[in-house]
């Protein structure tokens, strides 16, 4: 990849990973409700899935996860429902307290996992990284040391901000009534993204 191909694509992926959406929301509400320290746990989450799907574009597997229509329909209405659950769940703990296996880490590790792999943003996302910025006459293999390390930075930098900016308004002076539709506020979201998620065209029609 030349100077000028790795400039594009760091631009794109900073783009890609700072436009707000499943990922971004999950990384304020853990901030806000288990503290930065603990949070990170689902930034952890979101570092393995971007391996793994870096890993799997790279053999062209989410390619043909995007071709294939029955495929798509399958992740697309599986993550709506469960973007759709947590914002319900969400709304209805609103006000209550955080309970103790929610602050488990391997809990919060592994929800964040969950909403960063069936989210189709980020087939999507990977899949066009990887149309538009590899090169075909280059091994794949000598791509993915520029690829991976750059996309992996930027993703961790992106995520740790936005736990950062959930665990400030965690600790700020909001009041209990305000920190309470704050909460419920992010569980909305969740279920915007879910019924988007639930209804959006399937990759490649219109």
């Amino acid at each position: 990849m030349s100077f000028q191909g790795w400039t594009i694509f760091a631009l794109f992926w900073v783009v890609f990973v700072t436009t707000p959406g499943p990922n971004a929301l999950n990384c304020i509400v853990n901030g806000m409700r288990v503290g930065f320290v603990r949070a990170l746990w689902g930034v952890a989450a979101i570092l393995t899935q971007a391996t793994l799907f870096l890993t799997l574009s790279a053999f062209g597997i989410t390619a043909l996860i995007a071709a294939s229509p029955e495929a798509f329909m399958v992740a697309k209405f599986i993550g709506a429902g469960f973007l759709i659950v947590l914002g319900v769940r969400g709304w209805i703990t609103a006000n209550q307290p955080v309970r103790a296996r929610e602050q488990l880490r391997g809990s919060l590790y592994w929800r964040a996992f969950m909403i960063a792999t069936i989210n189709p943003k980020s087939v999507a996302g990977y899949l066009a990284a990887f149309s538009q910025f590899v090169q075909p006459d280059v091994p794949i293999g000598a791509q993915m040391w520029v690829i991976m390390p750059t996309a992996l930075t930027i993703t961790a930098l992106s995520y740790v901000t936005y736990t950062a900016l959930g665990a400030g308004l965690g600790r700020a002076a909001l009041g209990a009534v305000f920190n309470v539709w704050l909460r419920r506020a992010m569980a909305v979201f969740f279920v915007i993204y879910g019924v988007l998620l639930g209804t959006s065209t399937p990759i490649g029609k219109s």
